[in-house]
């Protein structure tokens, strides 16, 4: 009884200084915000939830939230450069999808449950599982990561409608960009509410797309015999970031639910609300693209608009006319839904990076960061796949170190989610020095070039097995050097 009473007096300490940050940051008078609460959207950036504020109950919100984001066009457009830049057969293309869908997503339901548990945002978290220099520099890589995301993801979006029509690259990344930012600056309740249902008019789209490939008789499934390792290698690493890749915000989409909520019920939902659909997309995406290794008109499609092409010359030409065109245009709002998370989370990442930062609303972060995206999409739209491939594989090594150096604190020196105390995130005493998990991260670097297989660039490794195998070896070596040092750390800095 009496470890109750001390709990719960706890929790109530917790909850008044928790409030009075979020009082006085709705307080706020910075003109942006008060645009923002005009609108009913989400003001609050970085700073911790609390308990009673943490109103989101709904078993769905983990399930949905990556839905929507992985029946997207990204998604499709993943799964074709197995056959069509990475020359892999069907089979081949579907057993990657499916391990590496649900391995990727593993991760991602463990920080989701961070989320709810602790009441903090992904790259506040960072801090205590990578130590408050390191956590610091992967903030600003997932705005990186996020921002370049947000702009590669446009493109075959922007080529389905240009497909249909004289519609310059610029206008189309334009009317996406001021789509998503309307989504994405409303906040958390608008975004779980978009996500959980603009999944449906995609699927039926899907739908359509299975059966007019199917009367084409153009699908083949290739010959297994004739994929390399290497080229496999390297499509496995193309999944791997783009289903990992959500691990460096994960948490932000759960801070609003209440501590008490099951962490397996949030994890297992969350694994399959990402795996199932990933696995869905990426293999239609890989039937789609096999279609153009057997019919010339279909790869003259691919060649010039990539995926949007492809779809264009699937669904319109010859087919479906006008009811083809509204399929089109259905595929390609479909983009917004994975944007907006990103946009999303580079705010809130923005805010960690430095104290000061975190003065500028999230709101106003948001609508830099993709605006900033904007100016990416538009010259990488001519060079896509490869752009797609190699930045899909960059934000593979990133999230691959972080996994690595997180999952030895998590486990190893927190012992689990017991090892935490988040009560005064702000001060900088109650986190790890950081000398670990920069050593951790030198380590991965130097995997990465080892062993990552670029146009640009071929490590050693990669080199001899002609593929990437970077990602693998980045979790090993980010997690034996964080470990390296970890003991020390703890032992002469106390913390």
């Amino acid at each position: 009884m009496t470890e109750k009473l001390q709990a719960d007096e706890l929790q109530t300490q917790e909850t008044k200084v928790s409030a009075t940050t979020f009082s006085s940051h709705e307080e706020s008078e910075n003109f942006i915000n008060r645009i923002g609460r005009k609108f009913r959207a989400e003001i609050r950036g970085v700073e911790r939830v609390p308990e009673d504020k943490r109103v989101d109950t709904s078993k769905l919100s983990p399930l949905t939230m990556f839905l929507s984001p992985n029946m997207s066009i990204a998604a499709l457009s993943t799964g074709a450069l197995g056959p069509a830049l990475f020359g892999l057969d069907f089979w081949t293309c579907v057993l990657c999808s499916v391990i590496w869908s649900v391995i990727g997503a593993l991760p991602v339901g463990l920080f989701a449950v961070f989320g709810a548990r602790f009441g903090l945002r992904q790259q506040i978290l960072s801090r205590y599982l990578t130590g408050n220099i390191m956590g610091r520099i992967f903030a600003l890589f997932n705005v990186i990561s996020c921002i370049g995301w947000n702009g590669i993801n446009l493109i075959p979006a922007v080529q389905l409608l240009a497909s249909m029509g004289p519609l310059p690259p610029w206008a189309g990344c334009l009317i996406f960009v001021v789509l998503t930012c309307g989504v994405a600056m409303a906040g958390y309740k608008v975004i779980h509410l978009y996500e959980r249902y603009s999944w449906i008019p995609n699927f039926v789209v899907y739908l359509v797309v299975i059966a007019r490939l199917t009367m084409t008789h153009t699908f083949t499934f290739g010959d297994m015999s004739a994929s390399t390792s290497g080229n496999v290698l390297s499509f496995i690493a193309t999944i791997f970031g783009f289903v990992a890749g959500w691990v460096p915000s994960s948490a932000d989409y759960f801070v609003y639910m209440p501590s008490s909520t099951p962490g397996y019920q949030i994890f297992f939902s969350m694994v399959a609300g990402l795996a199932i659909p990933s696995m869905f997309t990426l293999i239609l995406g890989a039937a789609c693209a096999t279609a153009t290794v057997s019919t010339p008109i279909y790869q003259a499609a691919y060649e010039k608009g990539s995926i949007g092409g492809l779809m264009y010359q699937i669904l319109v030409v010859n087919n479906l006319h006008g009811f083809g065109k509204f399929c089109c245009v259905i595929l390609a709002l479909s983009a917004i839904a994975n944007n907006v998370p990103g946009s999303y989370s580079l705010a809130l990442a923005a805010q960690a990076i430095w104290s000061p930062l975190a003065r500028f609303p999230r709101l106003g972060w948001c609508l830099i960061g993709n605006f900033v995206s904007l100016g990416l999409a538009i010259p990488a739209y001519y060079v896509f796949a490869e752009t797609m491939s190699n930045f899909l594989s960059i934000i593979g090594y990133n999230v691959s170190i972080y996994i690595g150096i997180s999952m030895a604190e998590h486990w190893i020196y927190r012992r689990g989610f017991g090892g935490y105390d988040v009560t005064n995130f702000e001060n900088r005493k109650t986190l790890p020095f950081g000398i670990a998990g920069v050593v951790g991260f030198l380590f991965g670097v130097a995997s990465t070039v080892l062993s990552m297989d670029q146009t640009w660039y071929s490590g050693v490794i990669a080199r001899e097995i002609h593929g990437d195998i970077s990602f693998e070896l980045n979790i090993a070596f980010a997690f034996i050097g964080y470990n390296m040092v970890r003991p020390f750390e703890k032992k002469y800095l106390g913390r």
